[in-house]
């Protein structure tokens, strides 16, 4: 048997990259599986079933059950047919994998306000939506007396929390993503939800479209792939098991490498007596900041995870 044998999940964008390889794991394991995918491209635009099919096949090909969905996680009644379809197909749910998302990469000066609508709904909105609905099940059950052991596994990512130029629509979607998964583990622990997310590291066709990403990973050498999409869905597929006691988590994963991040942590303070004046803040700050890099910034960015800074954005 697996370590999800009799569960049931949602994996959102799962026709390709990452939430195929989650899928796919998940199935393996015991899962059945509902694969949703709106099937557009990098940027959000159009719609394509075929990619959500062809995982199910996939998974039937292997001995596992899924059923496809193409709605759209950002909208409202979208995301509770999503819920809707995984109770009525299979019964129940047990697992949420909030993963679709899309690029539309622009420094600040020059980005469009659709391009920034559209990163935010369909990272943020597109969590927050299939998560709520997903929870009011579980608190349903509850009520009714069940006990629920429930997973929801969301999705942020460096950029998000230590920062990447050109991406400041995806980095605020994903910081966001972080403190949702904060706060509602917070609030849904009392209906049986754990609430994690991963940062994941690996080679899809939205990261290689991340500027010097190409550089950063590449393709499969004939040794161990570190950025192949799959070796992120075992930290996916454990957070998803009924007996995984961790819950607020948001863990960095890439290649054999998982890790935890501390979040927003005060480092130091100055005091005076009183309020401040801003001639004494002009000496205080900078004072404050002593040790940090940059003219403005206080954090290196994302030259940490292999110097993605400086990339080719407009």
């Amino acid at each position: 048997m697996g370590m999800l044998e009799g569960r049931v999940a949602i994996v959102t964008g799962a026709g390709r990259g990452l939430g195929r390889e989650h899928a796919r794991l998940l199935a393996s394991e015991g899962a059945r599986v509902v694969v949703n995918d709106l099937g557009g491209g990098m940027d959000g635009s159009g719609t394509d079933g075929a990619a959500a099919k062809q995982v199910v096949a996939e998974i039937a090909a292997a001995g596992g059950e899924a059923v496809a969905s193409a709605d759209d996680v950002a909208d409202w009644e979208g995301a509770r047919r999503l819920v809707d379809t995984a109770v009525e197909r299979f019964g129940g749910l047990d697992i949420l994998v909030n993963n679709a998302g899309i690029l539309r990469d622009r420094t600040l000066a020059n980005m469009a306000e659709d391009e920034w609508d559209a990163v935010i709904s369909v990272h943020l909105k597109g969590h927050f939506a299939p998560t709520r609905w997903a929870v009011s099940y579980w608190r349903e059950r509850a009520k009714e007396g069940a006990v629920v052991k429930a997973s929801v596994i969301n999705t942020s990512s460096a950029s998000g929390l230590v920062g990447n130029y050109g991406q400041s629509n995806y980095g605020a979607a994903k910081a966001g993503v972080a403190a949702f998964t904060v706060i509602g583990a917070m609030e849904t622990a009392r209906y049986g939800v754990r609430m994690n997310a991963i940062a994941p590291v690996g080679r899809t066709r939205l990261t290689m479209a991340t500027p010097g990403m190409e550089a950063m990973a590449p393709a499969d050498n004939g040794s161990f792939d570190f950025h192949h999409p799959g070796n992120i869905s075992p930290l996916v597929a454990y957070l998803a098991t009924a007996g995984c006691p961790v819950s607020g988590g948001v863990f960095h994963v890439a290649g054999n490498q998982v890790g935890l991040f501390g979040g927003w942590e005060l480092e130091a303070t100055v005091e005076t007596e009183g309020r401040w004046e801003i001639a004494d803040l002009e000496e205080a700050i900078p004072r404050l900041c002593r040790g940090k890099t940059g003219m403005v910034s206080v954090r290196t960015g994302m030259d940490s995870f292999g110097g993605l800074i400086g990339g080719e954005v407009r």
